[in-house]
């Protein structure tokens, strides 16, 4: 099957046979179709799109590309669920939720990615932890799961590897953004991860890759008419990323804040509510609770009993990190050298957050990536972040910021008083969850 031909088709706007859409996946994990062609390809997608069959076949293919994980032979004796998040700032959800899960009884094989522009990594949060390996060997991945419940871990070669091939060539070709390239990205990986159910926080607002909300509905109902198609019972919330999730963003001091909320301390009551929530739905999702609202009694239950910080520490402790993180994060988790508040310049309410400004402002620090190969400084970062519709006054913290010298918390100080804007009068805050999208979404 020529693969100029089945580019000519995608090109006239023709529909792709699932077989034509397989052999083009083969050859781009084989190495047989060039960076050229898999670019004529993501383009003519990007500007002709694919049916919702058309996605379900590019996703499966792109998930046999390589290891599909198995887990029957384990024993495990709950369903395997997972969740996914398209990106935000201080999103630290994921350390929370898989243990949580995990407490409740499900099983969580979490494949987790590094920051992207200017918004955190779960990986990168990770790596902030002394030890802690998130690319471990299989056997000790699959231990991790059957002990802890839970592994985050870092993609594999082996999982959905022309995945990696198409999204190199999508970051320099503007096409992103598409709505089933997306698609088929994320869900690939995650059905390479063997999963029984998933839920996705597709997530909306300045803060948001996604920044439109009638995009975030268009790629949340996607998501999960595809997965749905593609054999995987899956939920999609709708979230908001207006200002940032946490009271922190960085890499250690999220993994602090995510500590703290495992351990009922205080913490964003935005990051408690949206975790209990994923939790709640997922838990309903894989009949582990009989509905949303039992869920989220038994997600409470766990999280406040403290049986999800036990799994987290069973977790860290056979992915190599420190054995007692969970109950002294302050002796692992690095520190930064200059730690010094961002002052309000004006008195009134905080009537809108540049969430993405915040992002870039960690970025800046050395906490993110301008290129692939930036190295990361885990200690530095914002805490006490100020929330949308606080009231400040003149002299009062914005945030407390973390940072290894003066020039870099100066840049990164510009950024964040660009950031907020204060004003008369309480704005109106947009809901945490604005809607829900389920499945069965295909006939």
């Amino acid at each position: 099957m020529l693969t100029q031909e089945i580019l000519r088709k995608k090109r006239d706007r023709e529909t792709l046979a699932g077989d034509e859409i397989e052999a083009l996946v083969e050859g781009i994990a084989a190495g047989s179709v060039s960076e050229g062609q898999i670019a004529a390809f993501t383009m003519a997608v990007c500007l002709n799109g694919l049916s919702r069959e058309e996605t379900v076949s590019l996703t499966l293919a792109m998930r046999n590309s390589g290891e599909v994980l198995n887990w029957v032979g384990l024993g495990l004796d709950g369903p395997v669920l997972d969740k996914h998040s398209t990106g935000g700032v201080g999103d630290v959800v994921s350390l929370i939720l898989g243990p949580l899960v995990a407490a409740c009884g499900g099983y969580v094989p979490m494949i987790s990615g590094r920051g992207l522009g200017h918004t955190g990594g779960t990986l990168d949060k990770l790596e902030s932890i002394p030890g802690y390996t998130v690319r471990p060997d299989p056997e000790t991945f699959r231990r991790t799961v059957r002990k802890a419940g839970v592994a985050i871990i870092g993609q594999t070669d082996r999982l959905a590897p022309a995945d990696a091939r198409i999204y190199a060539v999508r970051d320099v070709t503007a096409t992103v953004e598409s709505i089933a390239l997306l698609t088929s990205s994320i869900l690939s990986k995650k059905l390479a991860a063997g999963l029984e159910g998933l839920v996705m926080d597709v997530k909306t607002g300045n803060g948001a890759f996604l920044v439109d909300p009638v995009e975030s509905i268009k790629l949340a109902r996607s998501l999960v008419e595809v997965a749905e198609g593609a054999g995987l019972p899956t939920v999609a919330c709708l979230t908001d990323m207006s200002q940032c999730l946490a009271w922190s963003a960085g890499n250690a001091v999220e993994v602090r804040e995510a500590i703290a909320c495992l351990r009922n301390e205080p913490c964003s009551p935005r990051l408690r509510q949206l975790t209990l929530t994923l939790t709640a739905e997922l838990l309903a999702l894989s009949g582990l609770a009989p509905t949303v609202e039992k869920g989220l009694e038994k997600a409470c239950s766990a999280l406040e009993s403290g049986f999800a910080a036990e799994r987290f520490a069973r977790m860290v402790s056979h992915l190599g990190g420190p054995a007692d993180l969970i109950d002294h994060p302050a002796r692992h988790l690095p520190t930064a050298a200059l730690v010094r508040p961002v002052l309000a310049a004006a008195s009134g309410w905080v009537r809108s957050i540049d969430t993405r400004g915040l992002g870039w402002a960690v970025v800046e620090l050395g906490g993110g990536r301008h290129r692939p190969t930036d190295p990361v400084d885990s200690a530095v970062g914002l805490t006490g972040v100020t929330e949308l519709g606080r009231e400040v006054s003149v002299g009062d913290p914005l945030v407390l910021l973390h940072a290894r010298d003066e020039e870099s918390w100066e840049a990164a100080a510009r950024r964040i008083r660009a950031a907020y804007e204060v004003g008369e009068g309480k704005p109106e805050i947009p809901p945490l969850v604005s809607g829900k999208i389920v499945g069965p979404a295909l006939p």
